[in-house]
């Protein structure tokens, strides 16, 4: 199957029960991360454009079945089930925090596997999630502020999420 465009994704979100709050915040990640992916692919790397797009409106289609951190992984699933292109149910299962390494999945009770962002538009998508809060944008520090409450300040995702800051910054500036 292609990547879905706009109104094909919120089509799929809709289909899938995904709340109006929800789809709104995907709405909200998915324009911070073209703006972030323009901004990226201008300064020489290589994006596409319609996979960060297509990623970014999709990336929480698994909290229609849950809330929990699990909701990745489930998301990845259902794109899968759904016939979705692979690299857009990676961006949708590796999106969750700064990424869940295996062995952090495996505690968790994930599904075996590595949930870390390692493309391009699996990074943009991520972090672009952390720039907002419902529909709200808000700065990566009070994301990082709200993640190390919540998992202990040295907790390794904590480090990876302000690694992936790091990264898309460093891209970001090179122009």
């Amino acid at each position: 199957m292609k990547i879905p465009n706009r109104e094909e994704a919120i089509f799929i979100m809709r289909k899938a029960g995904c709340n109006p709050p929800i789809i709104e915040h995907c709405i909200s990640v998915a324009r911070i991360a073209m703006e972030l992916a323009e901004i990226i692919r201008r300064n020489g790397a290589d994006v596409d454009m319609r996979l960060v797009e297509a990623g970014a409106l999709l990336h929480d289609i698994g909290r229609c079945r849950t809330h929990s951190v699990e909701h990745g992984v489930v998301g990845g699933q259902m794109a899968r089930e759904k016939g979705l292109p692979e690299p857009l149910a990676r961006i949708i299962e590796r999106h969750v925090g700064g990424g869940i390494t295996s062995e952090e999945a495996e505690k968790l009770g994930l599904r075996g596997g590595n949930y870390v962002p390692e493309t391009m538009e699996e990074k943009i998508v991520a972090y672009a999630d952390k720039l907002i809060e419902g529909d709200r944008r808000i700065p990566i520090e009070e994301t990082i502020e709200k993640f190390a409450e919540e998992l202990g300040r040295e907790h390794p995702a904590i480090d990876r999420l302000r690694a992936l800051h790091e990264e898309i910054s460093r891209f970001i500036a090179s122009g």
